[in-house]
């Protein structure tokens, strides 16, 4: 796929069944379920009033639930929420 052509709905289509099925999410274990919940309630506690909560099987966050210009507006204007609320990372 060239990455600096746009989206080609049709040929995406077209080739759709010749994708594998997607892997199955693999379950986080319950502390690493806590944890994600812990740092989605610590942002929104530090004014990041959108972020979503993650997945209460697999722990991840659904990058979906934010506009591009908000996780982009994250990494760059909340450095020290997520030091805050990422310590370990």
């Amino acid at each position: 796929m060239d990455k600096s052509k746009p989206w080609n709905e049709e040929a995406h289509t077209a080739c759709a069944s010749l994708l594998p099925p997607p892997a199955k999410p693999q379950p986080a274990d319950p502390a690493q379920v806590a944890a994600a919940q812990k740092e989605s309630a610590c942002l929104r506690a530090e004014g990041i009033s959108w972020y979503p909560d993650p997945d209460p099987v697999t722990a991840q966050i659904d990058e979906r639930k934010g506009t591009p210009e908000q996780w982009t507006a994250l990494k760059r204007d909340h450095i020290d929420a997520l030091k805050k609320c990422r310590p370990e990372r």
